[in-house]
């Protein structure tokens, strides 16, 4: 590769990241104003929590419907209505004078949002195939996972000066920065005789199609029940850490932050050797990480230990996730170019869903325990690891003896 045509690609790295990170902003970027939300409301910890499972709801379901959009109409019309609406949603957001409207906004906030994953993605397999796509996966997840490492720090610096609804005020500039992005920046990936046709009954049999592929269902569900993991991480640890353990909203954020440093490390660790070592090796050992991670988080949960017990394995699980998602996305793709946009919403689609049923489930036994967490993310790596190893490893062992079979005869 040039140096000209590497330069282009770490800036379309750059551009995509910038869209991936609109996720990660819009759920993390209010989390430190969790306990104030529940005080200015005069709510309760699950009903706030609730706005977030509102969030990952419309991020899970508008993936489904982002991606067909963007097969049938291009990436880069349904990204301009998107990035549109989600200005408009997250000002709702900042004058909802109740709970309620807050939840609807965030909803709405999510669903927009989630254009700007599944089009990045799919725009990224439009261009790129094999140990390219996940190289250059990597970069846009090293962009895309500063999301994490800075929305929550940029939320307690908004909070610094403002209220919550400064928060959501911020947001909106994002939404107006992308929006400037996708229309003078953005260029189209998917010519039009490689378009789908506008039938929704054939975008249901694509996806149905997709679901029926036992090896890409497999990357999905190990890629996607890891991350709905770290979606219960998400909503817990503002209450775990500033409750339990006394942080400040500032403390919450270092910490919060130092897990998106370890994302990326685990991200980029895949990335950099995927000459080397293939992606198969790294998911498998992404899913062991995570097994051990999470056990050891119940146990120091379950006994009360220190603040220290409880950071490090959660720093290795999400380390984890960045290893398993690295891995499994190219994996799951590479067969996928005819219809990257619904293989990109599939993949997309799961995490948040899942994380919508379990982020509330992070509180049900109260706001002093941790326990729940740990049972959680103990029970989706197991899931996880299941999955892969009933529809990815049984299902390549049973081809290979098909073959065998076959070379017999």
């Amino acid at each position: 590769m040039s140096h000209k045509s590497n330069n282009n690609t770490v800036r379309l790295a750059l551009l995509l990241g910038l869209f991936s990170t609109l996720g990660p902003f819009t759920i993390d970027m209010y989390l430190p104003a969790f306990p104030q939300i529940v005080k200015q409301f005069g709510t309760t910890a699950s009903l706030v929590q609730l706005s977030l499972t509102a969030c990952l709801l419309g991020l899970g379901v508008g993936q489904l419907v982002m991606g067909s959009l963007s097969d049938v109409h291009g990436r880069r019309k349904p990204l301009l209505i998107s990035m549109a609406i989600y200005v408009a949603a997250s000002v709702a957001c900042a004058i909802s004078p109740s709970i309620w409207l807050l939840i609807l906004s965030r909803l709405v906030q999510g669903f927009v949002a989630s254009a700007g994953i599944v089009i990045s993605r799919a725009i990224a397999r439009d261009m790129f195939s094999g140990h390219e796509l996940t190289k250059f996966f990597s970069m846009l997840l090293l962009v895309g996972n500063l999301g994490p490492l800075v929305a929550p720090v940029t939320g307690s610096g908004v909070l610094a000066v403002s209220s919550w609804v400064g928060v959501f005020v911020a947001l909106s500039l994002l939404g107006i920065y992308l929006l400037a992005m996708t229309k003078w920046k953005l260029q189209e990936t998917l010519p039009v005789e490689r378009r789908s046709p506008s039938n929704f009954v054939q975008q249901l049999r694509n996806y149905g199609s997709l679901l029926r592929d036992r090896s890409f269902t497999g990357y999905m569900l190990a890629q996607g029940i890891m991350i709905a993991g770290v979606f219960a991480y998400v909503s817990g640890t503002p209450f775990i850490y500033q409750n339990i353990y006394g942080v400040s909203p500032t403390v919450f954020a270092l910490l919060f932050g130092s897990n998106g440093i370890s994302l990326i490390i685990g991200s980029q660790l895949v990335g950099r050797m995927a000459h080397r070592v293939s992606e198969q090796t790294f998911l498998q050992l992404g899913l062991w990480i995570a097994a051990a991670a999470s056990v050891t988080v119940l146990l120091v949960a379950y006994f009360h230990g220190p603040l220290y017990a409880l950071v490090i394995p959660l720093v290795f699980f999400v380390a984890s996730i960045g290893i398993t998602s690295t891995a499994a996305f190219p994996l799951a793709m590479e067969s996928q170019g005819h219809m990257a946009g619904s293989a990109a919403a599939l993949m997309g689609v799961i995490p948040f869903l899942l994380g919508a049923v379990v982020s509330p489930l992070v509180g049900i036994a109260g706001e002093d325990t941790a326990v729940p967490l740990g049972v959680i993310i103990l029970c989706t790596s197991a899931i996880a690891m299941l999955s892969y190893f009933l529809l990815v490893k049984k299902g390549v062992k049973k081809a290979d003896s098909g073959e065998e079979k076959q070379a017999t005869v």
